[in-house]
């Protein structure tokens, strides 16, 4: 069963967890990633260090989960795109303004200043975040394009390098906008950028089916 159909609804997911990986995350945030130690996220929730080990054994293997956690909500968008639409174009629009949205959430765009920030003196950090976060989700993306395909809706081909231009286009230059403090890109920009990337998008690897 692909991981987008093994979705778990969120009340069969473990709460505890959960609220570990909240307070971690806005730990990190706060002091950074050296600055924030096992014990100190082990205070704010509430139990033993014990506890928090039983869950990830070390730092690194819970920021690796905080960053897998805040991919759920990119497995959820591609969940609900619909395939199954006549209306391929759409489903891609829809699909590229939420990611791009997604990526301009100030928590999105505070995690990868920390990324930036912190990765020089602990490599390790880059990795984990890479593995858990962008390298997933284009694993994901790479499937779903996998399953368009075999609907007839794209060409078929190397799927992650379709799901690598796709989400490039989609982005555009509004992600670093934000990211060096250029501007707050509007509504209008990211439906532009998007409506621009889909049409380039389709005109590479769309199908008759979607011309």
């Amino acid at each position: 069963m692909s991981a987008v159909a093994s979705r778990l609804p969120r009340t069969d997911r473990d709460e505890r967890r959960e609220t570990i990986l909240k307070i971690a995350h806005a730990a990190f945030l706060e002091d950074g990633y050296a600055a924030t130690s096992m014990s100190s996220i082990a205070a704010k929730v509430g139990g033993s260090k014990a506890t928090l080990y039983n869950y990830f054994p070390s730092k690194e293997e819970l920021f690796a989960a905080v960053i897998e956690e805040r991919c759920r909500d990119l497995q959820d968008m591609l969940y609900d795109a619909d395939l199954e639409s006549q209306d391929f174009r759409k489903a891609l629009t829809i699909l590229g303004e939420s990611a791009v949205r997604w990526m301009l959430r100030d928590d999105s765009i505070a995690t990868y200043r920390l990324i930036t920030a912190e990765a020089g003196r602990f490599p390790e950090l880059g990795r984990a975040f890479y593995l858990a976060g962008p390298q997933k989700g284009k694993e994901m993306l790479a499937e779903f394009f996998g399953r368009a395909a075999e609907r007839g809706h794209i060409k078929p081909g190397y799927m992650v390098t379709t799901a690598i231009h796709f989400m490039s286009l989609c982005k555009g230059e509004l992600q670093h906008r934000k990211l060096w403090n250029i501007d707050e890109p509007t509504d209008k920009d990211i439906e532009t950028t998007v409506a621009n990337a889909v049409t380039m998008f389709l005109a590479a690897y769309g199908t008759e089916k979607t011309a």
